[in-house]
């Protein structure tokens, strides 16, 4: 491309086709979206402590629910109501305020990446930490995912003390697939 296209192209920032900046982004997986669903969830219960039939009922008439992967959805959701008070007691050795001082959100994107450390060992620690740190850049604060991040991080070490403690090249290789 040249000439006046190119000017105008530079000026709204517009790319040839062939370029990454051109890519469509890649759809969300069925996993990351159930993490949303599940994050509107526990932040709903979080603030009214609505029953978790009419949560899940409120969550099933929004776009996209169904595209969610429902089994991993219903683990979280009713995994981290279930045991927030031993997903708090965790966490509560590895933040700096009481429990009760964290936004609604980041709270819930905690349980969620806390829960998956401690009951998704299918998905490597590493994954659960960056999947909470990407709700938390979503739909919490301007810096929440840092807090998010480093909370979490130290909490690895508690709760996947094998994977978390191996150096990073020691660790074993992992095939590169798409997005849990």
């Amino acid at each position: 491309m040249s000439g006046p296209d190119e000017a105008q192209a530079a000026k709204t920032g517009a790319a040839d086709a062939d370029t990454p900046a051109a890519k469509k982004p890649q759809p969300k997986s069925g996993r990351r979206r159930a993490r949303e669903f599940a994050l509107q969830g526990l932040y709903q219960w979080l603030m009214s402590r609505a029953s978790e039939a009419d949560i899940v009922a409120n969550l099933r008439e929004l776009d996209d629910f169904g595209k969610c992967d429902r089994a991993h959805f219903d683990a979280l959701l009713h995994g981290c109501i279930e045991q927030s008070a031993a997903l708090d007691a965790v966490l509560l050795r590895h933040i700096d305020r009481p429990v009760a001082q964290l936004s609604p959100v980041e709270h819930a994107v905690l349980w969620i990446g806390a829960y998956e450390m401690t009951h998704c060992l299918d998905i490597p620690y590493r994954v659960a930490i960056n999947e909470a740190v990407e709700l938390a850049k979503s739909f919490g604060g301007t810096d929440g995912h840092k807090y998010v991040n480093g909370v979490l991080d130290k909490a690895s070490a508690e709760l996947r003390p094998a994977e978390a403690g191996q150096p990073r090249a020691a660790r074993p290789n992992r095939p590169n697939r798409a997005r849990t």
